[in-house]
């Protein structure tokens, strides 16, 4: 690692418990409302086009309320950013470690001092909480921290044998050009994280941001300029997944996809990227991450306030809008009703509102869409279990939907089974812990899972039995700290590509082996 440069540690999050900091905040809201309406070109080798189409981009909680527009993208305008990214990457695949790492590094240090900016605009336009846009900010801080040292730490390759006679060298190379499909509920640190990963592998990109996230990614594009980004490594090109996106995974010069979003649309994406195009020289890689149907096991041994306050916690944060959500809360019969009782007490205690006000501990859901969709399963909910709390929604102002929880849930149940994305809890009674893992197990997907338990022996079960690509114990499901917690799920939930991890930057690269015979 380079001279000078500390060990990674992740970034710390604000206290709002300061007066300074509550102010610093509420100011930087302030300015942020005063910029609504703000347009956004495309970028493009470095070259600002703007489009006659656009996409319009709505505060959540204020859905009258525009946030800012972005120039909407055609096939031809998607063909020429993938032109750009090629030209760029014929030098750009050549920069230094050093070089690239420094760019992450000035980025981070940029995104460190602007952080309230940031944040605020992520309420503004995802309708995350004050604390909640505050982590996401700090998440993108710590992807570009972290992956700044992956990419020096790989920049020697890696040690293999020699023989009498010759010498070995094996050394990662970028891959080329890519196309990164970030999602809009991390809308700062995952479109950062996907974006400088493969910069800082050494890879050029087009960055097709979320289409109700797309002024927050011209903003960091901005701030890539900024750190010293040349021309052409990032260009933004928001527009339909249809038109657009279809194009970019298409194209014969895109080497890799990198996408988190639906299960739906990633398994299009992964079905288009494996056929191969004219004139196409290479198997594509795509790395995706596909969401989750997340479950907290609780065990009879459980402290049960500690069990209920992270069901809450992991089920209602930001709405549920995770993918890593706990989805579904399987509890041991003898401490069913006790756990049922505590966790509806504390749901009820959420304070649903305008996240833009600092006492607001859930804000809205992203859309019509997404409301609408969680409306139908509160709906489907009354047929498939017991309403233990919420179920109303309001969509007067913004997306409101309140917290709710549906007792006594059958395991094959929809409810039990299919990702809902939004504040919906169902809650399953097993009959003992072996039969819980196996009913937490019973799905598609397999993310994040967290065992609530004080039996050692239940917890090495689930280290054994629990299929999930990160298992937490006696703690939420959600809230995983990039290069502390890799996070990457497995079977529906994608390619486990464990972002935040020590393989994650590899997966941008290709290796070589060189031998010289002496």
């Amino acid at each position: 690692m380079g001279i000078g440069i500390r060990p990674y540690t992740h970034e710390p999050f604000s206290d709002f418990g300061e007066s300074r900091t509550r102010r610093a905040f509420a100011e930087a809201l302030q300015r942020e409302t005063a910029r609504l309406g703000r347009h956004c070109p495309l970028v493009i080798g470095g070259e600002r086009i703007d489009t006659s189409g656009r996409l319009v981009s709505a505060n959540p909680a204020r859905r009258e309320q525009v946030v800012g527009t972005a120039a909407k993208a055609d096939a031809a305008l998607a063909d020429r950013a993938v032109e750009a990214a090629a030209s760029a990457y014929a030098q750009w695949r050549h920069a230094p470690a050093e070089q690239r790492a420094d760019l992450l590094f000035k980025a981070a240090a940029l995104t460190r001092r602007r952080r309230h900016e940031f944040s605020a605009l992520l309420v503004l336009e995802t309708g995350k909480p004050w604390r909640e846009a505050d982590a996401d900010t700090a998440e993108a801080i710590d992807f570009m921290e972290y992956y700044g040292r992956e990419a020096l730490r790989l920049a020697d390759g890696a040690p293999v044998l020699s023989r009498p006679g010759e010498i070995n060298r094996y050394r990662y190379l970028p891959l080329g050009v890519g196309i990164v499909l970030p999602p809009w509920n991390f809308a700062m640190a995952i479109m950062a994280g996907m974006t400088m990963a493969a910069v800082g592998a050494g890879n050029t990109v087009v960055l097709k941001p979320a289409s109700n996230a797309p002024v927050i990614a011209a903003r960091f594009v901005e701030l890539l300029e900024e750190a010293g980004l040349p021309p052409g490594v990032v260009n933004y090109v928001p527009g339909s997944g249809a038109e657009v996106g279809d194009r970019l995974v298409d194209d014969p010069r895109t080497r890799f996809v990198s996408f988190t979003g639906s299960r739906e649309v990633g398994l299009r994406i992964f079905e288009r990227a494996a056929k191969v195009q004219p004139g196409q020289l290479w198997l594509k890689r795509v790395l995706a991450e596909l969401g989750g149907k997340d479950a907290i096991v609780v065990d009879r041994s459980a402290d049960l306030e500690l069990a209920a306050q992270a069901i809450v916690a992991s089920a209602f944060g930001y709405a549920g809008q995770k993918c890593s959500a706990c989805s579904r809360a399987i509890v041991v019969a003898d401490v069913y009703d006790e756990v049922l009782a505590r966790t509806v007490k504390l749901a009820q205690q959420l304070t649903v509102g305008d996240p833009a006000q600092l006492g607001c501990e859930m804000g809205p859901l992203i859309d019509r869409a997404a409301y609408d969709k969680v409306m139908d399963y509160v709906a489907l909910g009354h047929r498939e279990g017991r309403l233990a709390t919420g179920g109303e929604g309001d969509e007067t102002i913004g997306w409101y939907a309140q917290p709710t929880i549906f007792a006594d849930v059958q395991p094959q149940a929809r409810l039990m089974q299919e990702e809902i994305f939004g504040p919906v809890l169902a809650l399953c009674r097993a009959p003992d812990f072996d039969e819980a893992l196996a009913i937490a197990n019973d799905t598609a997907y397999g993310l994040t899972g967290a065992v609530i338990s004080r039996d050692r022996d239940r917890l090495e079960q689930a280290r054994r039995e629990f299929h999930v690509g990160n298992l937490y114990l006696n703690r939420g499901c959600t809230g995983a700290i990039v290069g502390y917690q890799p996070f990457g799920g497995f079977n529906m939930s994608g390619t486990d590509a464990k972002a935040g991890g020590p393989d994650y930057l590899a997966l941008f690269m290709q290796a070589q082996c060189v031998t010289e015979q002496l």
